[in-house]
């Protein structure tokens, strides 16, 4: 099987261990970041990472900001994200995506619809 690391970056605690309980009961192995400058510092560092789940709304470094970053990053910028933000606004799908997210999830997740996402990219 190939990799299924999963990097959670998230600013808020309580989503990263909610998310991290349900995707490791699915077999997946997480890591998580706090903020997209530690969850891009974590990618550098960390080989293997299949998939990113990455908050769009964070203080500091948001997500879109992270994922322009991995995209100027030559190891990084093959790394699929999938964009997860509790802005589930008309027209914030087509930003995320636009961005460069490779899918989309809003708050609170669907982990039928997360699980689907994700068993396309590891």
């Amino acid at each position: 099987m190939a990799d299924n690391k999963i990097l959670i970056v998230d600013d808020d605690n309580r989503n990263i261990f909610a998310l991290s309980a349900v995707l490791k009961a699915k077999g997946y192995k997480c890591l998580s970041a706090t903020g997209g400058e530690e969850g891009l510092d974590l990618l550098k560092k960390e080989k293997g990472i299949a998939v990113v789940l990455m908050d769009m709304m964070m203080p500091g470094m948001d997500g879109y900001q992270a994922m322009a970053e991995m995209n100027d990053h030559p190891e990084l910028k093959d790394i699929p994200v999938i964009a997860v933000t509790a802005q589930a606004m008309l027209g914030d799908r087509e930003r995320c995506i636009n961005a460069g997210a490779v899918g989309y999830v809003s708050k609170p997740i669907n982990v039928e619809e997360l699980t689907k996402l994700l068993t396309q990219y590891i």
